[in-house]
């Protein structure tokens, strides 16, 4: 598996043979890694430039933030492994349709394979600081100090409702929008205010973007858990954030 998803020409040919599942727009099921392959190609075919030169040309080094869609030898020195989750992966969930499949582990990332490869959904390197600055222009409505980089016809568009129900691949209850999971009151990450989207990593990163606040929440790890959108470390955080702006 880390060979075909370091394999930019293998994983995107595979991704066009592909037939749906179900009827689209009937459910959803987390892409884990396909997602960015399949935004990356569009981006590729369409500008001439992989999915990490365009960030890095188009949003990174407009807000000079410091983070990479697979990472330049240079900044190998600057990496802090992530610490593998205590206990086993979570494994198949026999109530809903799609099993979870296989994982890469800790030990994967720790790769030069790994590093080097642009794998849009997976191996992005940076820190929360970072995170926090190519989010919020999502948060700001597409208008930054360096010019406007989204419309405000883009940010509305993230919350045009795409499905609402138990994902089928994490067993969870989601509300997803363009991109990003919405508020709801069932779902993991929930504000009081209802133009906000979230997404989160395996291992306990979370990044929250409210757009009635103008307010974006990231956190980032590097030991993990396998508790995901429900890690109690970024939801900490997260009500902390909250509590401040109450103030």
């Amino acid at each position: 598996m880390l060979d075909d998803l370091c394999d930019w020409e293998k994983a995107t040919a595979l991704l066009a043979r592909q037939s749906p599942r179900w009827e689209p727009g009937t459910a959803s099921g987390y892409h884990r890694f396909t997602h960015g392959f399949l935004i990356g190609e569009v981006i590729r075919r369409i500008c001439q430039q992989s999915i990490g030169a365009y960030f890095a040309d188009q949003i990174a080094t407009r807000l000079d933030a410091d983070f990479h869609i697979g990472l330049a030898a240079e900044h190998d020195h600057r990496v802090s492994d992530v610490v593998p989750a205590p206990g086993p992966a979570p494994s198949a969930n026999p109530h809903v349709a799609i099993p979870v499949g296989a994982y890469v582990t800790a030990q994967d990332t720790w790769s030069t394979q790994w590093r080097r490869a642009e794998i849009p959904t997976a191996d992005g390197y940076g820190n929360a600081r970072s995170v926090a600055a190519v989010q919020s222009v999502l948060a700001a409505g597409g208008q930054t100090p360096q010019g406007r980089l989204l419309s405000e016809a883009t940010c509305r568009a993230v919350f045009d409702q795409q499905s609402h129900g138990t994902d089928l691949v994490l067993g969870i209850p989601l509300r997803l929008g363009m991109g990003y999971a919405l508020n709801a009151s069932n779902a993991p990450v929930t504000t009081a205010n209802p133009h906000t989207c979230y997404w989160g990593g395996r291992g306990g990163s979370l990044v929250v973007n409210d757009l009635d606040a103008h307010v974006t929440v990231a956190y980032v790890i590097n030991q993990m858990t396998n508790l995901g959108l429900t890690d109690p470390r970024g939801q900490k955080h997260l009500h902390t954030a909250y509590a401040a702006l109450a103030h």
